[in-house]
């Protein structure tokens, strides 16, 4: 009897060289942030960084993270200078993984010497995992999805 052998499709393009994947993953970090992140340094007050949402005003109205700056992409080249303190690392958002507004917004910022990050997963993700929104009616948190923060599972990453 003649044995099938089977492809496997994770690995049908093989993993990176070592120094390769080190140098990708210690890149994307250099890149990115996540929500969780963002939060605990808002918690903790951590200073010298900025978080700007680049949506439009009806969306900012929705609901933003409290605390961020409202910056639309579109005037970051013009108002930047006048809203985002100097000297300061700037970190971006817009609604979510699906959307690279906040992407747009961060080259934005890095074309004007800012240094950058991307908040990963955006607005969306930030109110999934249940972190407050902020309103002109106040500050509210919307239930825990849990496929993103599983009841009691901390990601301890």
């Amino acid at each position: 009897m003649s044995q099938v052998t089977q492809v496997s499709q994770v690995l049908k393009v093989r993993p990176a060289p070592r120094d390769e994947a080190i140098a990708h993953f210690a890149g994307k970090l250099a890149f990115e942030t996540d929500p969780s992140d963002v939060a605990a340094d808002i918690g903790a007050e951590v200073s010298g960084w900025v978080l700007v949402d680049s949506r439009s005003q009806e969306s900012w109205d929705r609901g933003h993270v409290p605390g961020a700056i409202h910056l639309p992409t579109a005037e970051i080249e013009t108002r930047a200078a006048s809203v985002v303190p100097a000297g300061s690392s700037v970190v971006t958002y817009c609604w979510g993984p699906a959307c690279n507004g906040g992407t747009k917004a961060a080259l934005a910022f890095a074309k004007l010497g800012y240094p950058v990050k991307e908040m990963i997963g955006g607005f969306e993700y930030w109110a999934r995992e249940g972190l407050p929104i902020e309103t002109a009616e106040g500050v509210r948190r919307l239930p825990v999805d849990e496929l993103v923060a599983p009841k009691g599972i901390a990601c301890a990453c």
